[in-house]
């Protein structure tokens, strides 16, 4: 049971294909430690918490996403960044998937 635990997810691959699963994980997770709030537009995140929910996307971003987005500090302005980035694959990928 306890290498349950330590399961990890996967990280966001800088095509973006694995963008959709990567995205509900990290919500889920982030939710869970009590880090969901950071990534909201309007939120009164504590810098501590943004910090820990900027650790856990960082660590689960491909090596060249964490280039691009070395500058960033803010995880609410990197999820929208990544959203921004990615999101258009729900309109491609999410019916392919309902019809398969």
């Amino acid at each position: 049971m306890s290498n349950l635990a330590k399961l990890e997810s996967v990280s966001l691959d800088i095509t973006g294909k694995n963008y959709l699963s990567w995205m509900l994980d990290a919500e889920i997770h982030l939710d869970a430690k009590r880090n969901g709030e950071t990534i909201n537009e309007i939120n009164e995140a504590s810098s501590q918490d943004k910090a820990k929910a900027m650790i856990f996307l960082r660590h689960h971003l491909h090596e060249g996403l964490k280039t691009k987005y070395l500058t960033v500090k803010d995880p609410c302005v990197l999820w929208n960044n990544l959203k921004e980035r990615y999101d258009h694959q729900k309109i491609v990928i999410l019916p392919k998937a309902r019809y398969d």
